[in-house]
């Protein structure tokens, strides 16, 4: 597939290697994978209070911190200065950190009422 230059946006070039992938469909049940850390989350939106809240989970399903704010990008921030400051790690995998950040948008269009909430 060739690059069209309007794909440029100001200085960048056209690398003379660049590969176009096309990705395959997630299937959300067979392409699932736990993370390592075996942490999960729970996420809810707080429509009254105008927060998100989210619950890091360990693996014996017991809720070990619970973060919230006002904006996804105010969790997350949170979530990973938490982790690196005690030097805790239950985010290993990057595709728990995108289901992370598609999970907090996700209610935070919620806080704003243009979307009702239910995590994947």
């Amino acid at each position: 597939m060739a690059i069209k230059k309007e794909y440029v946006w100001q200085k960048q070039s056209i690398a003379s290697d660049l590969e176009v992938i096309d990705c395959l469909v997630y299937d959300p049940i067979s392409d699932f994978r736990m993370d390592p850390s075996g942490c999960y989350v729970l996420i809810r939106p707080l429509i009254k209070e105008q927060i998100i809240e989210v619950a890091i989970c360990d693996k014996k399903h017991v809720i070990i911190k619970v973060f919230r704010g006002k904006k996804s990008q105010d969790v997350y921030h949170g979530i990973f200065t938490y982790e690196k400051k005690h030097k805790v790690e239950w985010f290993k995998s990057k595709h728990h950190i995108a289901y992370l950040g598609k999970e907090l948008k996700k209610a935070e269009w919620a806080l704003r009422g243009q979307d009702e909430y239910w995590q994947e």
